[in-house]
């Protein structure tokens, strides 16, 4: 991204802020993500604040979402292979 090149966006009524598309993937930043912003004089920086869990999150998310799974549907799956695991070393469940 070009460094001399200025973007305008407008502050909306309850304080939200459009980062460009450009500057947000020049600077990876991506939905959910958190930022901190760091008032300069009368100007103010962003910043991604990377957090290792929001980032795992991130990943999870894009990883599910590139399969086409939900969380639902994942967690359905870690359950019924806990299950098969289970009966493989210790045999079916008798009550």
């Amino acid at each position: 991204m070009q460094a001399d090149r200025s973007y305008t966006s407008e502050i909306k009524s309850r304080g939200q802020l459009t980062i460009p598309k450009k500057i947000r993937e020049s600077c990876t930043l991506e939905e959910g993500q958190v930022v901190s912003l760091i008032p300069v004089g009368d100007s103010v920086f962003i910043t991604p604040k990377r957090l290792p869990l929001d980032e795992a999150r991130r990943e999870i998310r894009k990883i599910l979402k590139a399969a086409g799974v939900s969380a639902e549907e994942l967690l359905a799956g870690i359950k019924e292979e806990r299950k098969k695991l289970f009966e493989e070393t210790y045999g079916p469940k008798t009550r």
